[in-house]
């Protein structure tokens, strides 16, 4: 039987010309949170299955590639339940992942920790554009910071890589609190053991509108003078830190004044610094589906896709489900194969550090020629040039067309004998 040609349903080959946008990506990200002072680390792609599903991962817990057991351990004939079989999986994020790493190197690292992680994450979900069941993402998160300090750089720090990687599509930062979308429920009357409910028919805002949300809230059974004090309380919002601090004064009763304050001061602090043009706007109906999220979230919007291309938030607990004692901890993560679609559908041109040249050499070429040519390459490449060297193709003009495709502009064409 032939072996099969095609990669697993969710799982894909990727062909040179979107390699090199995926490496011009990574490189502009890199070199973007190096400058904010992040470092780089790895953590294994396989994790314990226990902390896999530990109720930190939402819905993405349900999409684990679990992994069986090895060896003498995996005994199918005495297995009674799938804990008997499983004992790791594929990470679905890098955040679980870096929680761990953080809680067993600690003392090793410094303290608040800048951390950049990028790397391959696994799940089961239904692949559609944009979306595959094996992607890369990408994390800069701060660990040990308590302040405000750690959400103004993430978000000064991504900004500034999307403006770089991105400079045609304008974008806007969402941000919110998990604290206010706490506060707004209680103001309104909502019981607090109804808030998630409220809070999953909240997220669909964008999708459904006002008037959705509040038709499927009061078909949840929620009371009507709760919902319709809500839905106004949503209709009059601004978006600006003054709208903040005035839902604060709203929500005093409810709410610790610090909380929108906070908010507030991170908002007016990364319009006045932030120097790539984007929009920021506070967003009472922006969620966050990670149950981990503890306070600050935010998420980014790109004119050219159709969701979100970026997002993330303050999580202090989940350290804690690992040492026992609670560690500061926020984070951003872009959408790196969504970034990457959006750059290939606006043609896949992207920027080229070093000049890319091809050497076309005649099939024939005896060997002290084929010596000078290679010396002559090699000479280049000390230069900077990036030369690929490869035997000529009888069909040349498509041969370049196809070099030209992966951002070779110059070429030189080596014959056995001079062209007359």
């Amino acid at each position: 039987m032939a072996l099969k040609k095609k990669p697993v349903t969710g799982m894909r080959d990727i062909l040179p010309v979107e390699m090199q946008v995926r490496d011009y990506v990574t490189n502009q990200i890199k070199e973007t949170y190096r400058s904010f002072g992040f470092t780089q680390i790895e953590t294994p792609c396989v994790e314990h299955i226990e902390n896999l599903t530990s109720k930190q991962g939402g819905d993405n817990e349900k999409l684990i590639f679990k992994i069986l057991k090895r060896g003498e351990k995996l005994n199918l004939e005495t297995a009674e339940t799938e804990n008997d079989l499983v004992d790791g999986g594929l990470r679905y994020d890098l955040t679980l992942p870096l929680s761990r790493y953080y809680s067993n190197n600690a003392a090793q690292l410094p303290s608040p920790f800048k951390a950049l992680q990028m790397g391959s994450v696994w799940r089961a979900d239904r692949p559609q554009k944009g979306r595959f069941r094996q992607f890369v993402q990408c994390d800069i998160d701060i660990l040990g910071d308590p302040t405000s300090l750690a959400e103004i750089e993430l978000i000064l720090a991504t900004t500034t890589a999307l403006g770089r990687i991105c400079p045609k599509n304008a974008f806007t930062v969402r941000i919110n609190d998990r604290g206010i979308l706490k506060g707004m429920a209680l103001y309104c009357g909502f019981a607090e053991d109804s808030m998630d409910q409220v809070f999953i028919t909240l997220d669909k805002m964008d999708k459904i509108g006002l008037e959705g949300v509040e038709k499927e809230l009061l078909e949840a059974g929620h009371a009507q003078e709760s919902v319709e004090k809500y839905t106004k309380l949503l209709a009059d919002m601004g978006e600006d830190a003054a709208a903040v601090r005035a839902l604060g004064e709203t929500l005093s009763e409810v709410l610790p004044k610090s909380v929108t304050e906070n908010l507030a001061n991170i908002m007016e602090t990364v319009s006045d610094v932030a120097e790539t043009d984007f929009r920021l706007a506070f967003d009472p109906t922006l969620v966050r589906g990670m149950s981990y999220y503890t306070g600050t979230i935010f998420e980014v919007s790109m004119e050219g896709f159709g969701g979100s291309v970026a997002g993330g938030g303050r999580y202090d607990k989940m350290i804690g489900k690992f040492t026992g004692v609670d560690t500061p901890a926020c984070g951003f993560s872009i959408g790196f194969e969504r970034i990457v679609t959006i750059l290939m559908d606006q043609g896949g041109n992207v920027e080229h550090t070093a000049a890319k040249k091809a050497y076309l050499i005649e099939k024939g070429m005896d060997s002290s020629r084929m010596g000078e040519i290679m010396k002559q390459a090699m000479t280049e490449r000390k230069a900077g040039v990036q030369v690929l060297v490869a035997q000529m193709n009888k069909n040349k003009k498509f041969q370049k067309e196809q070099l030209g495709k992966e951002g070779y502009t110059e070429f030189a064409e080596f014959y056995r004998e001079a062209l007359k």
